[in-house]
């Protein structure tokens, strides 16, 4: 079992979650509840106002439904959403759900000590994808990690947002994910001003003007792609459903979740600062440019939206 997730199990999610370790590692859909909350609800989500105040939170119960010995109940804290479970007696709560059906991963410190020093073909122009998914507060740290090297590399080396080949987090990020794909297909030189203003706030409208974004180019190309791969039509608002455009990718490369890194087709895990992400770009030039001798920020900023820094570097959307 990975140690994150013992980590999880031992100390409460909640807790995690308002620091901004845990966010968006939790599965999300939306069912309706009817008639009166039942106490046993309102006493959990008391419970776990108590655990958030202290952060400066607050949960919103958003609905609930009856399940076989539990209620399970859909809230929301800050701008994240996330699905717990309370037993119908009201002894016991479970801050997340864990898929029974899914293997576990084994990983060890040494395993990703390993897997950081994997060793990258060399090129003369590096190809950089990172996949991610548009809510993932994961993939935004590692986007948010990237940027900065992708400013200082972009005429150097090819660097790119790809996306996992389904969606965790909603029609949102159905929406997000097809509109960032079109502006990079029709209009990449606009991309990272895009990207850089999304990452801050997620607020896509504002971004979309802030980078001067065709919206007829953007909208003409959201509709065949729409049509092309089947995205509305296979979106459903439970489990994970499909966001294919780049599904090939997803097969060659192994990509499992949000974010994946791929560096001249090996998948690397480095840690998620913008001064990590330059050296391990650098390091897969034949011949590194002289823009590998700047310095950039050592800090690791937060999971989620906003600049704020932080101290995780693990953690991921699957």
């Amino acid at each position: 079992m990975k140690k994150e997730l013992i980590k999880k199990i031992i100390t409460g999610a909640f807790v995690f979650v308002v620091i901004g370790s845990l966010v968006g590692s939790l599965v999300y859909f939306f069912p309706r509840g009817g008639g009166s909350v039942p106490n046993e609800v309102k006493k959990a989500m008391e419970y776990i106002n108590e655990l958030v105040k202290e952060q400066g939170q607050s949960a919103n119960l958003i609905s609930w439904a009856e399940e076989k010995g539990f209620y399970r109940i859909d809230l929301q804290i800050g701008d994240q959403q996330f699905q717990s479970f309370v037993t119908k007696d009201g002894k016991y709560l479970f801050p997340y759900a864990i898929d029974l059906t899914k293997k576990i991963e084994q990983s060890t410190e040494t395993e990703k000590s390993e897997t950081q020093q994997t060793q990258v073909e060399k090129r003369e122009r590096p190809d950089v994808k990172l996949f991610v998914m548009s809510y993932c507060p994961f993939g935004l740290q590692m986007q948010k990690a990237l940027l900065p090297a992708w400013q200082l590399l972009k005429d150097k080396a090819d660097i790119g947002i790809y996306f996992v080949d389904y969606i965790m987090h909603g029609k949102k990020e159905m929406e997000e994910n097809l509109r960032q794909y079109c502006i990079q297909k029709e209009e990449k030189e606009k991309y990272l001003a895009y990207l850089e203003c999304f990452v801050k706030d997620g607020n896509s409208e504002n971004c979309l003007k802030e980078a001067n974004i065709d919206q007829e180019k953007l909208n003409s190309c959201e509709q065949a792609t729409d049509r092309e791969f089947k995205i509305s039509e296979s979106f459903t608002e439970t489990g994970y459903p499909p966001f294919n455009v780049h599904q090939d990718l997803n097969e060659k490369y192994g990509v499992r979740g949000s974010p994946t890194l791929v560096i001249n087709d090996s998948v690397v895990n480095v840690e998620r600062s913008p001064e990590k992400v330059k050296q391990v770009i650098c390091n897969a030039f034949l011949n590194p440019p002289d823009e590998c001798t700047q310095k950039l920020p050592e800090e690791t900023l937060s999971p989620g939206f906003g600049m704020t820094t932080g101290s995780s570097n693990s953690g991921s959307c699957q």
